[in-house]
Parts: C-alpha cells; sequence; structure tokens
C-alpha cells in the first residue's frame, strides 16, 4: 500500500482480523481504506462503499492492489461486524496523535452523542452512545469511547481523559459531568477545567446563584469582579452575551472541587427574527477569574455541537444510519469522525463540508489534493 492507503497501513496494521486466514479474500487494511476514503466521497452505508469502490477501482488500484476485487457490502458488514472496538479505537487514536498535535493551553470539549439508528428492537440492542474529546481550535475529533446508555456517561469521561495527553490543557463540559470526580480526575492529569453548573449540583447552583444575584444588585460594582459583553449577528439574529467572573471565596461549598478558583455567569439575550430569549447559566472553573480567556473557552466548547454533532448528522447522515449489526456501529462511527477530521483539516478546496465530500467523489484530481494535503500535516 502507497501514497493514501499509508495512512491506514502505518496506524491500523495492528487491527486483528476476525476471519481464519484461509477464508478471506480481501485484505483487511484495503478494506478499512477504501471504506475511509468512500466516507470522504459521500458514502454512508456498506452498499454506498461498494457503489464507490466499483465506480473508482482504477483510482484504488493506484494505491492498493485489489487482488480480488472490491468487497461486497455483505463483506464489509459481516467484517467490520466482528471487529474488537478497542483495537480499532486504539489504532484511530494513534492515527490522530499524528497530526493533532499538543493540546497545552488549549480547549478540548467533551460530550456524548446517542447514533439514534444503531437502535435495534429485535435485537434488543440499544442505541449507541458515543463520547468524544473534540480540540476546538483545530476542530478535530481526537478521542472516541462508547458507552452503554446515557447514564454511564458520568463514569465513561474520566476513562476517556485516561486516554489523552491533556497536561496544561482546558477541559470544557456540560452541566451532567458538573462532578467532584471529574474535576478531580482532570487536575489529577495535570489539566485545567470549566463545568456548566445546574440543578444536578443543586447546592453549589443555589450558592454560586445567590452571590450573582446579590452582585446585580450592586449593579455590579464588586471587588474582584469581571465582566465581559459580545455581541453577535447572524441570519437577521443578535445574540448578545455577558460573562462575569470573580475568585472562588472562603466558603465550604467549594472546598470538595479540586483546584477550584473561579465561579462565573453568563447572561444571553437573543432576539431577531425569532422570539426573544434570555438564559442564565453559572460555572465553576480551575483557571484564575480572568474573563476574556474564559469566554473564549466557554464560547468554543459549542463547536463539537456545531462542527462535530451537527456535521455528522447533516452531511454524513450519521443519525439516520442503519448500520447496526456486532462492533459495526462504532467502527463506522469512528471512520465517520477519521474523514471528518481529514475534511476539516484540507486546505485544498475552498468549500464546506459538504461540498468537499462531493467534490472529491467527483473529481479524482480533488481526492488527491485533499490526501496529498493531508499527508504533508
Amino acid at each position: 500500500m502507497n501514497g493514501p492507503a499509508a495512512i491506514v497501513s502505518k496506524s491500523f496494521v495492528n487491527v486483528t482480523d476476525p476471519r481464519l486466514e484461509r477464508g478471506h479474500n480481501h485484505d483487511l487494511l484495503e478494506m478499512i481504506f477504501i471504506t475511509l476514503t468512500a466516507t470522504i466521497c459521500g458514502a454512508n452505508s456498506w452498499t454506498d462503499v461498494e457503489r464507490f469502490a466499483n465506480g473508482k477501482i482504477k483510482w484504488f488500484r493506484r494505491y492498493t492492489k485489489l487482488d480480488n476485487g472490491v468487497p461486497s457490502h455483505d463483506t464489509l458488514g459481516r467484517v467490520f461486524s466482528r471487529l474488537d472496538t478497542d483495537e480499532f479505537l486504539t489504532a484511530m487514536h494513534h492515527w490522530v496523535d499524528q497530526f493533532a498535535g499538543s493540546l497545552r493551553g488549549k480547549g478540548v470539549a467533551i460530550d456524548g452523542k446517542v447514533l439514534r439508528g444503531s437502535f435495534d428492537r429485535a435485537a434488543g440492542q440499544s442505541p449507541l452512545h458515543t463520547m468524544t474529546a473534540f480540540a476546538s481550535e483545530t476542530r478535530l475529533v481526537i478521542r472516541q469511547l462508547s458507552v452503554d446508555d446515557k447514564s454511564n456517561e458520568i463514569p465513561a469521561v474520566p476513562k476517556l481523559l485516561e486516554l489523552m495527553e491533556i497536561e496544561g490543557a482546558v477541559i470544557t463540559l456540560d452541566a451532567m459531568h458538573c462532578q467532584k470526580e471529574t474535576a478531580k480526575a482532570i487536575t489529577d492529569k495535570k489539566a485545567e477545567y470549566i463545568l456548566t453548573v445546574k440543578g444536578n449540583q443543586q447546592k453549589l447552583a443555589e450558592a454560586i446563584g445567590k452571590r450573582f444575584v446579590a452582585y446585580g444588585e450592586l449593579d455590579n460594582q464588586v471587588e474582584g469582579l469581571r465582566r465581559h459583553v459580545t455581541v453577535e449577528k447572524s441570519h437577521g439574529r443578535e445574540e448578545r452575551r455577558e460573562y462575569f467572573c470573580i475568585a472562588i471565596d472562603d466558603d465550604e461549598i467549594f472546598d470538595d472541587w479540586a483546584g477550584a478558583k473561579t465561579i462565573g455567569m453568563i447572561y444571553r439575550h437573543r432576539e431577531g427574527n425569532v422570539a426573544e430569549h434570555d438564559e442564565t447559566m453559572f460555572f465553576i472553573s480551575s483557571l484564575p477569574p480572568k474573563v476574556k480567556r474564559l469566554s473564549k473557552f466557554i464560547r468554543d466548547h459549542w463547536k463539537i455541537e456545531n462542527s462535530e454533532h451537527y456535521v455528522l448528522d447533516v452531511t454524513f447522515a450519521e443519525d439516520a444510519s442503519r448500520i447496526r449489526r456486532g462492533t459495526s456501529p462504532e467502527i463506522s462511527a469512528a471512520i465517520r469522525r477519521m474523514a471528518l477530521n481529514i475534511l476539516q483539516r484540507d486546505t485544498t478546496v475552498k468549500d464546506n463540508i459538504r461540498g468537499k465530500r462531493m467534490r472529491a467523489g467527483w473529481d479524482d484530481a480533488v481526492l488527491d489534493g485533499i490526501y496529498a494535503g493531508f499527508n504533508r500535516t
């Protein structure tokens, strides 16, 4: 395997082929490379992968042998459903680490996503829940971990943290993951955190809320209180955000939150071509009370929704995927995230992710350029 196919062979060579040595006609690394390339170019199912590979067989044979032609969609589905998830994700993480760079001083958003189409009532299979770590600045999915259901996302976060070198990074999490154990796991890795605080930490939320109500009654003229305002206009809507933060006092309510230095509040007001909307949220952080820096990491957290989850559902049709058998939902989810990473890093095509997928599928030169540019980074 050469050229873009080497992207697969270097990192996935140790993934165990589940088939008997004498019982297969298609090389596993070739199948992974075909599937990744087809996914980059718009394929959303095993049948799509087979169609694409048959249509581009001359292109594929420039980089890999395909001695027995293109594997059928049944073969692809059967083999990928039997792969070892841990081995595959370990290989994916090794692949990402080759180009992701240091996370020191950068934001890492962690959040869960349900693959609704993976639900199989007949087989008694719940929909797959994936936890992903997303590097906000580079918009790369750097880690993936599957859990049985949403209730298991909380203990999954420390496991996900163990898979990363996050010293000096800033980990952002939503209110579900505002847990003392999570804060400790992050600081134990010499990283920082910003945790959204809501009703699941009722005493903490009430304590922070009372403070900011009192500050408001003083017109926010309080020593040490920092304020930063942003206004964004888009598609006929305007959103105003006011960020406030202050150093934690000596109240014992904060004692069990490892490394905590700052509490804060965000007030959002949205108006325009939709009904006016106001929202207030609180947070606790191990970072010092520097409001502009905190506001950037908080704002960047939502890139995991807009640049990963939304794109996967709308452009890659992940929520509608009917891939269900065995471990294939997890494997195909990982391949989609690999394809998204390649497309996010691409600078050769000036288009959105959907446009890049379409153009790569239509034009061999565009596909070659995307892979060549990726190999140089």
